[in-house]
């Protein structure tokens, strides 16, 4: 209940926030609701609003979001190993409910394994909170004025700031992966070459694929030795 809550809480201004964006992008109740019950990714989530606005191909949602939640391969495969033996149905199911956040907390417990227990309720309680308090955020968009509906719109590029700023801070890698996977978007969103879906998943990976063969050759460079 503790580690849990700790989760839920925080999530409370941010599911609320995009249930109102949500709203206001023209997605209904049980529309907004279930993007938040099976797809449960905040990210993810907030970018399919601005891709469905536009208009995007549902498949390119699809693929977009599988590019942004691909870090969660790598997640659940960490904590694989801290987990105590269990049959992989079970561990299938909670691990949809590994975020980010549930990561942190359930990585960082100190002592033996984690049990399927724990992991369970850490992951529920979350789970919770993220989906009634897009449905309530929602519930209250419809109750909001025609101006603040239109003023929420600048909302979705505020939380894309929230969210990347603070990862940038100290870390020239993210600096620099942002401002490449930028400069690429903008070539294509200027040029029309590709549509807005598209532009966004190509930026999207070329721009981690040519951080990493830089950094790789970078280490490569320096004496044996030095990190």
């Amino acid at each position: 209940m503790r580690d849990g809550l700790s989760i839920a809480i925080g999530y409370f201004p941010v599911a609320l926030t995009f249930g109102l964006l949500a709203k206001t992008s023209g997605l209904s109740l049980l529309e907004a609701t279930a993007m938040s019950i099976f797809v449960y990714a905040g990210a993810a989530q907030y970018m399919s609003l601005t891709l469905i606005t536009k208009g995007v191909d549902p498949i390119l949602i699809v693929l977009n979001t599988f590019v942004v939640n691909i870090r969660h391969f790598l997640m659940t495969a960490s904590l694989n190993e801290k987990m105590q033996s269990e049959k992989r149905w079970i561990k299938g199911i909670y691990a949809f409910g590994i975020t980010d956040e549930a990561f942190s907390v359930l990585a960082t417990k100190k002592g033996e394994k984690i049990s399927t227990p724990f992991a369970f309720g850490v992951v529920i309680i979350a789970y919770s909170s993220w989906v009634v308090f897009t449905a309530i955020g929602h519930a209250i968009g419809a109750n909001l004025p025609a101006f603040l509906k239109a003023a929420m719109a600048i909302a979705l590029y505020a939380m894309f700031i929230g969210l990347l700023v603070p990862s940038m801070k100290g870390n020239r890698k993210v600096v620099m992966l942002a401002l490449i996977s930028a400069v690429i978007n903008a070539f294509f969103y200027w040029t029309s070459l590709l549509s807005t879906g598209w532009a966004i998943l190509v930026a999207t990976l070329a721009s981690s694929i040519l951080v990493e063969i830089i950094y790789a050759r970078k280490q490569k460079s320096l004496p044996k030795g030095v990190l």
